[in-house]
């Protein structure tokens, strides 16, 4: 009995170790240098300017649930960067990546097992506490290696490691959890699904499916395929979009961890999918359009989306009657973002303001444009009510000042010459009729499909536009014939704004 108790007790310890050794494991990067820039300052810069071209996030409400493309960053790292773009002002305790794999097959979902996944980025940490809690609810989730090390050809599985750089530029410090289902076992998506969702009930987590859609077909061909797949996906069902992908009516090779992130995100309250881009790999310049894959953006909040619904909605809510700001709330907004774009040029601490106007605490559009000896020098904004007012002006002189992709960022040297102008905007609210669009007083929003154009009120004023040659331009900004306004399917909104500079005021 003393003998047995020993080797009982040796085991143990033995155990104890190998866990611990497991516990410290870190999964080095297989995709560097292949996927993604090798280098930590090529990536950190191909990441910013992915982020720069993204823009404003487009969401109104905290996303619990977005998916990304993961093909090479040169192909899908502007779509990618879009969807992450999505979750840049909101925390999370933990951000969980699911992934398909591409190397093997196995017939359940794998939580990697080790403390960290490392990119050229550094090493981010695995929040062990919560991905042992998932695994231990279902005999279908596993603590694993497998999907996550190299297959037994050396081939290594990219589909998780290539979302990280994007999360790392934004959220430096976020714990995730890594997970890759191998197989198409709907068993396994509703047992994942379930889980995640009560758990985005109880705690503060985001869901990514990491996806790219069809693979190698025409152009052409891509787009039908791909238009079917957002069609089910927009129909906000699990079930159905799974059956889809069963039945062959459309392609994504990360279908698994779609259909699980839209099972997590519906059981935790959630009512809608929003898509926010699409492309495929012969949009890229030189892209083959013989065989190309699909590239997907796309966003599930728990709070208030961006829809054509709730901005009819809240028309009679945002009335311009009750929106206007008088002479003392323009020049605080005009002072607020002076001060915020010269701090932010400088490298200085930004201003902190203090007694806030109520009416700039209300969520708005807003536009800060800078002009330098009367040209354009920047101009970035929020077209929908998004966060408050004066944040928003603060954000957006920041933007203006450095991050307009159409411009460098200001220099120090130049701020004395540098004019401010902030434009507040009412909620956008799409129209029937061209004939109520009044030429100065109204900015348009033109969409058809994925493509979208904006201009505000003041720019027809100073070119002298009248509302025909004012639809044409902002349907050449959409990147469409400057017909396309007459078209059925065009989306055409309009808002108005007020507009003042010091020198409007008088000042």
């Amino acid at each position: 009995m003393l003998f047995n108790s020993k080797i009982t007790k040796y085991i143990t310890i033995i155990m104890v170790l190998i866990s611990m050794i497991l516990r410290g494991q870190t999964r080095e990067p297989v995709a560097a240098g292949r996927f993604y820039p090798g280098s930590k300052s090529n990536l950190q810069k191909t990441c910013q300017d992915y982020f720069q071209r993204a823009g404003n996030p487009k969401m109104k409400g905290k996303p619990i649930g977005i998916i990304a493309p993961h093909a090479g960053y040169v192909y899908s790292g502007r779509i990618a960067a879009i969807s992450f773009n999505e979750i840049r002002d909101y925390d999370y305790s933990t951000v969980v990546i699911i992934a398909p794999s591409h190397t093997h097959s196995f017939s359940f979902a794998s939580i990697y097992d080790g403390q960290f996944y490392k990119t050229p980025l550094g090493k981010v940490e695995i929040d062990q506490d919560k991905a042992r809690e998932i695994a231990s609810k279902s005999d279908r989730i596993k603590l694993s290696k497998n999907g996550h090390q190299s297959n037994s050809f050396g081939r290594g599985e990219h589909a998780v490691e290539v979302e990280i750089p994007f999360l790392q530029t934004i959220k430096p410090d976020q714990k995730i959890i890594p997970i890759v289902i191998g197989t198409l076992d709907y068993n396994v998506i509703k047992d994942l699904g379930n889980i995640l969702g009560n758990l985005l009930k109880s705690d503060n987590i985001l869901i990514v499916a990491s996806s790219d859609l069809s693979h190698y077909h025409s152009y052409q061909e891509a787009e039908k395929i791909d238009q079917k797949l957002i069609t089910a996906l927009e129909k906000f069902d699990p079930n159905h979009f799974y059956e889809g992908i069963r039945d062959r009516k459309y392609e994504a090779c990360g279908a698994a961890p779609i259909a699980t992130m839209l099972l997590a995100t519906k059981k935790a309250g959630s009512e809608k999918i929003e898509v926010l881009e699409y492309a495929n790999s012969g949009d890229i310049q030189g892209g083959d359009k013989s065989r190309v894959v699909g590239y997907l953006s796309a966003a599930v909040t728990i709070g208030e989306q961006v829809n054509s619904n709730k901005i009819k909605e809240d028309k009679n809510m945002n009335n311009e009657a009750r929106s206007q700001l008088n002479r003392e709330e323009k020049i605080f907004l005009l002072e607020l973002a002076e001060e915020t774009m010269r701090a932010a040029v400088k490298n200085e601490s930004k201003p902190d303001p203090e007694n806030i106007p109520k009416i700039t605490r209300q969520d708005r559009g807003a536009f800060v444009t800078l002009e330098k000896n009367g040209n354009l020098r920047g101009c970035i904004g929020y077209v929908q009510p998004i966060k408050p007012l004066w944040k928003a002006v603060k954000e957006m002189a920041v933007s203006a000042a450095l991050k307009d992709p159409r411009f460098p960022p200001v220099e120090e040297d130049e701020l004395k010459d540098i004019t401010v102008e902030v434009s507040v905007l009412t909620v956008p609210h799409e129209i029937d009729d061209i004939e109520e669009i009044e030429v100065g007083k109204h900015g348009i929003i033109i969409k058809k499909g994925f493509q979208q154009g904006l201009l505000l009120p003041q720019v027809a004023t100073d070119q002298g536009w009248d509302r025909r040659t004012f639809l044409q331009h902002t349907c050449r900004k959409a990147g469409l014939p400057t017909t396309a306004w007459q078209n059925q399917d065009t989306e055409i909104k309009i808002f108005s704004a007020q507009v003042f500079s010091h020198e409007e005021l008088g000042d």
